[in-house]
């Protein structure tokens, strides 16, 4: 999974647009490594691979962090049943937070192999995988044990290989620049949320 900037075609050269001003508006300023400020929204989008069929996208107001998404588009993945007990999902390091790497093992019970930063230290990840109070009251708690162990050590063998996935995840910015350079979503002539939606599932339906 990743995100992308999508950027609302205002005229704010014209007129200049003070944060002030979109206090009540679904969209806000926003800014992206590689377009820099825009006013919009921030596209998340799921993949699945290899088939690479989008499988869920969210929209959030503005550009806010990856970090802070992560639970978002994992709980809508379980909720549509795309993402199974044990599936591996792979994200960049903008999404980078060890809290994620827990919330996924211990909540949605899957592998987070979220691209590391030059901070990163195994041992701190280590000391926060540890079992959830709500195993003790599963009806068979051993089995739960033994399947997070299993994810843990899933998790830590790929996250020492994680270059080995960046082909994989890359596929997902090809998928971006088709919606964006072949079916026009550079910029929306969408002003509210709910059309923007509208407009961008059209979009990933065309895509896939």
């Amino acid at each position: 999974m990743d995100s992308t900037d999508l950027s609302l075609d205002l005229n704010w050269f014209r007129r200049r647009i003070r944060k002030a001003d979109l206090t009540e508006r679904e969209y806000d300023w926003g800014y992206s490594p590689t377009k820099g400020y825009y006013i919009g929204y921030k596209l998340t989008l799921a993949i699945e691979y290899p088939s690479l069929k989008p499988v869920v996208f969210l929209l959030h107001r503005g550009s806010p962090n990856d970090a802070k998404l992560f639970e978002a588009i994992l709980e809508e993945l379980k909720r549509r049943r795309r993402a199974r007990d044990g599936d591996t999902i792979i994200c960049d390091k903008g999404y980078s937070r060890y809290k994620n790497c827990l919330l996924g093992i211990a909540r949605f019970k899957v592998i987070p192999v979220i691209f590391t930063k030059s901070n990163f230290k195994m041992e701190r990840l280590s000391g926060i995988l540890s079992y959830p109070l709500s195993i003790f009251s599963k009806t068979n708690p051993t089995t739960e044990k033994q399947f997070f162990n299993h994810l843990v050590k899933c998790l830590k063998v790929k996250l020492e290989n994680w270059e080995v996935y960046k082909p994989i995840r890359g596929m997902i910015e090809d998928i971006f620049k088709l919606a964006k350079n072949a079916f026009s979503m550079k910029q929306l002539h969408r002003y509210t949320k709910r059309s923007a939606h509208k407009i961008v599932c059209l979009h990933v339906l065309l895509v896939a």
